[in-house]
């Protein structure tokens, strides 16, 4: 299954090692990656291969969220066939 994880923050050093380093924690590959500054802040999109990750979708989003909340950032993962579903025109 596929994924897409979105990480939204004030832009500081270490973001993307931090959450490249979480997901590969999880034996998430990182298959696409997209990110951007917005004057201070950070925006980050990758796709994400869930095929060898152990953790049920929930208890992933669960964690994520929660290891993004002590550094200070908004992460959020989306199943990739809901996102593509709800962006078809």
């Amino acid at each position: 299954m596929k994924a897409i994880v979105s990480v939204f923050a004030r832009d500081s050093k270490g973001i993307i090692a931090y959450v490249t380093a979480l997901l590969a924690e999880k034996d998430i590959n990182v298959l696409d990656i997209s990110q951007t500054l917005l004057q201070e802040y950070f925006a980050m999109i990758m796709l994400v291969d869930l095929t060898d990750c152990g953790m049920s979708f929930v208890e992933l989003s669960r964690y994520l969220a929660d290891k993004g909340q002590e550094r200070g950032l908004d992460i959020h993962i989306q199943r990739q066939d809901i996102f593509d579903a709800m962006h078809k025109v």
